[in-house]
């Protein structure tokens, strides 16, 4: 008999989850436009939940950034004295002086900049990183459900690029912000302190960028969408090619393959072409406007340089700040673009995290089972998905101590039974009894705390075998590591591995053999020491040998637990305790296996056709 449980610890419950549900799938039509409000509210979570906590980093990146950009009004400022005393006067100890300014000037600049870029990219990585590992944990407490939804790689691809991409523009806005308004307005009051009526001259054609601004904004940003969304079935096609490349291969469907994924990836180049035009067609727009400026004061200044009315020295400070203007401008305006990128972005970020599940737990269990190992009851229940029926009213008891096997053809509702005993899904009418406790009184954790499941799809990750067998638990020891290796025969191939229990198993266990896998398995759900043990089709992938030996090992281990097994194979559940027949969702017969073969009922004809093939 095993020791009584632990108390589970309840998943923490994520600050960022709202109430809003949210539908999309890689596969849905590309939203419409985003509302202003909505925007805002979008900047506004953004801000609370991860730029906030770093208001005193952003300001420093910010002072830095704007220091950063004062360099350039002081830079145009000494040119005036430059040109009109230095040069005019043929002072060599003033011009020595004003080089070791503007030297210096230079060497602050540049320090600054390095400074300045550093704590931006501390700022971004590390939101991104934040809000990458919140995000994942929010993904991980959603139902089975929704992963029948949504592809693994729309999920990656929200996870990794859209985090990115709305982190980026972080960096962006702040440099904006710090350094380019900072230049920019540093420009214009020393092109003020000049002359007024100049720097009008120079800004003639700037109400024209205002109309072609708003248009390229809502075109960006559009196009992005689509680029968000083809970006995940990029990452979708891939993860499908690369984990079922035996079959691409034996059924020759590289051509189809690659045609497939050249179809997305060249929508992606498409979305992105235009989006790339629609961003750079602003800063052009602004060299536009800018050399219409360039050109007016050319001509309306520099006819009063040539009337002797205003000096060289005025005139090249001045060209110099407008001409300096120039790249600020262009990267402010390139901010826009951004911006738009970052919205695409959030809104499919919040819409993640805006997703529910459908589960609905308290946090810490309100009942617990009388009794370990327990008694398992299913009462009325039933389960469909959408719109299919799979569970109809089913009811059946599986006593404490014993083994229950379920049988039944394909899709009567065997994989449904242990999904429900699990809670990756919730019974849609009816009640589960775990050991006299009602499992909508469990949190979650709690409830799976009392399985230990072996499936017929041995799912072990790219890690060592160490690492697959003990999943990150506390407290098992080597001692009780080797005793359940040796239980699942798994010693018998350790020692041909190249460095024994800590050889990586490969991605999806693929330096493992099918039976291998299998047995990793069976040792990884001994080692949960759980009060019930869920086998489906556990020996599905041995060879006759092996499954003997694995089969005793079960046998020692189901010994105190309570034990359900799923069987397709007849004969492996002869000896089992308590048979359930299942047809179309509901229990059709129950006995032994001689009473159910005495009966000469469903299950009879069931045996009597898979011993006659």
């Amino acid at each position: 008999m095993q020791s009584p449980l632990p108390t589970p610890v309840p998943p923490p419950e994520h600050p960022l989850a709202q109430s809003r549900p949210f539908s999309g799938t890689a596969q849905v039509p590309m939203p419409g436009p985003v509302a202003p409000e909505k925007r805002d509210q979008l900047f506004r979570r953004f801000w609370r939940d991860f730029l906030k906590r770093r208001f005193g980093l952003m300001m420093i990146a910010l002072l830095v950034s704007a220091l950063e950009g004062s360099t350039l009004g002081l830079l145009s400022a000494t040119l005036e004295p430059l040109f009109d005393d230095v040069f005019t006067s043929r002072s060599e100890g003033a011009l020595i002086w004003v080089g070791l300014g503007i030297l210096a000037l230079f060497f602050f600049r540049a320090m600054t900049s390095i400074l300045g870029r550093w704590l931006l990219a501390l700022v971004n990585f590390t939101n991104a990183t934040e809000m990458q590992i919140a995000l994942l944990r929010h993904l991980l407490t959603l139902d089975g459900d929704f992963y029948q939804k949504n592809p693994p790689g729309s999920l990656i691809e929200r996870v990794q690029g859209d985090t990115i991409a709305a982190q980026t523009t972080t960096q962006l806005v702040i440099a904006g912000i710090g350094r380019d308004l900072v230049s920019l307005i540093g420009l214009f009051v020393v092109a003020l302190m000049i002359d007024v009526q100049w720097t009008l001259v120079a800004l003639i054609g700037t109400p024209l960028l205002l109309l072609p601004a708003m248009a390229l904004q809502r075109y960006v940003r559009r196009k992005t969408r689509q680029m968000r969304v083809e970006s995940g079935l990029r990452a979708t096609r891939l993860d499908e090619i690369f984990h079922g490349i035996q079959q691409v291969k034996l059924n020759r469907m590289e051509a189809y393959q690659t045609s497939r994924f050249a179809g997305i990836v060249r929508r992606i180049c498409r979305a992105e072409i235009k989006s790339t035009l629609g961003r750079s067609t602003m800063p052009a727009l602004v060299d536009i406007v800018t050399g219409v400026g360039f050109f007016a004061v050319l001509i309306f200044g520099g006819t009063q340089v040539v009337e002797g009315t205003r000096t060289t020295g005025e005139f090249m400070a001045f060209f110099t700040a407008m001409a300096l203007t120039f790249q600020p401008i262009r990267k402010l305006s390139e901010i826009a673009g951004q911006r738009q990128i970052a919205l695409a972005s959030l809104e499919r970020i919040y819409g993640l995290f805006d997703t529910e599940p459908k589960t609905t737990r308290p946090a810490t269990s309100l009942a617990a089972p009388d009794a370990l190992p327990p008694e398992i009851r299913l009462e009325n229940v039933s389960f469909g998905y959408e719109e299919t029926p799979v569970l109809r009213g089913l009811s059946f008891t599986a006593k404490a101590g014993r083994v229950t096997a379920l049988v039944g053809a394909s899709g009567a509702g065997k994989s449904t039974i242990f999904h429900l005993l699990t809670a990756l899904a919730d019974p849609g009418q009816g009640r589960i009894l775990i050991g006299g406790a009602d499992t909508r009184q469990m949190s979650l954790a709690g409830q799976r705390s009392l399985f230990a499941a072996v499936s017929q799809e041995a799912a072990l990750f790219d890690e060592t075998l160490r690492e697959n067998l003990i999943l990150g638990r506390e407290g098992i020891t080597d001692a009780r590591l080797d005793a359940a290796l040796e239980d699942a025969r798994v010693s018998e191939f350790l020692a041909r591995l190249p460095q024994g229990v800590d050889s990586m198993a490969g991605p999806r266990g693929s330096a493992l053999s099918g039976g291998q896998r299998q047995r990793v398995a069976i040792a990884r759900a001994l080692l949960a020491d759980a009060p019930v043990l869920l086998l489906d089709e556990a020996t599905s992938a041995l060879d006759t040998a092996s499954e003997r030996a694995v089969t005793s090992a079960l046998a020692r281990a189901q010994a105190g637990r309570t034990t359900l097994v799923i069987a397709h194979r007849l004969a492996t559940v002869r000896e089992a305790d308590h048979i359930v027949v299942l047809d179309q969702g509901s229990v059709v017969e129950e006995g032994s296996h001689d009473a159910l073969i005495a009966a000469g009922g469903h299950y009879a004809r069931l045996y009597a056709l898979q011993f006659r093939d």
